[in-house]
C-alpha cells in the first residue's frame, strides 16, 4: 500500500500525491501530534460513520510514536493513509499539507477533524450533506449557533473561544458565529481556489484565516450545530502564544485587505 514518509532529518515534507483509497470522493484529514492515546479510537470512530471515505492521518513526527501507530492502522485498513512530516510545524501547515494531498488524490469533499475526541465523528454526515446537496461550499461545525454547545470547559477557556470569534467577526466583517472551531467540511474546488502559500497562520488562528479567505472568494458558508467536548486523554496544545498569534493575524488580514483596497483606489485615479 502506498504511503508517504519523511524522515526526522528531512528538510521538508514529501509532496508525492497519495492516490485515493475509495471512489466516494470524500477525504477526512486528521492531523496528529502526540496523540497515541487517541489516534486508534479516532480513526475507528470516523470510519464507522463514513465507511467509504479516505482517512488521511497527517503526523508531525510525534515523539510519542503516534505516526508508527497510524502506520499499523493503515497496514490493516486500505482506507487509511498516513502523511509523515519531518517535524512539528504547526496545525495550519499540517492541514494545508493534508488538503494538498487530498486535492491531488481527486477528493471532491474534504473534512477536517481533531484527533482528541473533541469533535464527534457522528456529526460528519451533517457537515457533508449541505455540500452534497449543492447548498454550501464550506460547512462549519458550530458550537455557537442554535443547537450547538460546549461541554467540560471552564469559564476562562469559554471566554477565550467566544471572544476570539467575536473579535474576528467584528474586525473581518464575517457572519459565522464560530470562527475558531476546526470541525469543517469543504467543497474541494473551494479549497483549491485558496492560495495556500498566502496563508499566514500556523496555529489555531488558521481556522479563522481559512474561513476569511473562503468568504472573500465568494464561498457559500453555513453552520451546523455540534456538541464540543474537551479532550479526555492527552494535553491541550492551546497556549498564550497561540492566542497572541490569533490577534495579530486577524489584524494583519484586515490591514492587508484595506491596504490592497487603497492601492486599487489610487490606481484608478
Amino acid at each position: 500500500m502506498p504511503m508517504e514518509h519523511a524522515g526526522p532529518d528531512a528538510a521538508a515534507p514529501m509532496t508525492t500525491p497519495v492516490p485515493p483509497a475509495s471512489t466516494s470522493g470524500t477525504w477526512i484529514v486528521l492531523p496528529t501530534y502526540d496523540e497515541k492515546e487517541n489516534v486508534e479510537g479516532a480513526t475507528a470512530a470516523i470510519l464507522d460513520v463514513v465507511p467509504d471515505a479516505t482517512l488521511l492521518v497527517v503526523d508531525d513526527n510525534s515523539p510519542d510514536g503516534t505516526g508508527a501507530i497510524a502506520d499499523q492502522l493503515a497496514a490493516r485498513d486500505p482506507r487509511i493513509r498516513v502523511r509523515h512530516r519531518a517535524r512539528k510545524m504547526g496545525l495550519g501547515p499540517a492541514y494545508l499539507d493534508g488538503f494538498g494531498v487530498a486535492l491531488a488524490g481527486g477528493a471532491t469533499i474534504i473534512c477536517q477533524i481533531d484527533a482528541d475526541g473533541s469533535h464527534d465523528p457522528a456529526a460528519l454526515p451533517s457537515l457533508i450533506s449541505p455540500i452534497e446537496r449543492g447548498q454550501a461550499d464550506l460547512v462549519i461545525g458550530s458550537r455557537y449557533t442554535r443547537g450547538g454547545r460546549v461541554e467540560d470547559w471552564g469559564i476562562g477557556r469559554r471566554l477565550v473561544s467566544r471572544g476570539g470569534s467575536l473579535f474576528a467577526r467584528t474586525v473581518l466583517n464575517l457572519k459565522p458565529n464560530d470562527l475558531t472551531g476546526g470541525f469543517k467540511a469543504w467543497r474541494a474546488s473551494t479549497l483549491a481556489s485558496i492560495p495556500f502559500d498566502h496563508v499566514h497562520a500556523g496555529g489555531y488562528v488558521f481556522m479563522i484565516e481559512m474561513t476569511f479567505r473562503a468568504n472573500r472568494a465568494g464561498a457559500r458558508i453555513v453552520e451546523v450545530p455540534i456538541v464540543f467536548r474537551d479532550r479526555r486523554l492527552g494535553r491541550s496544545k492551546m497556549s498564550r502564544r497561540i492566542i497572541v498569534e490569533a490577534l495579530l493575524v486577524v489584524v494583519r488580514l484586515r490591514a492587508d485587505e484595506l491596504l490592497a483596497r487603497g492601492r486599487r483606489l489610487l490606481g484608478r485615479r
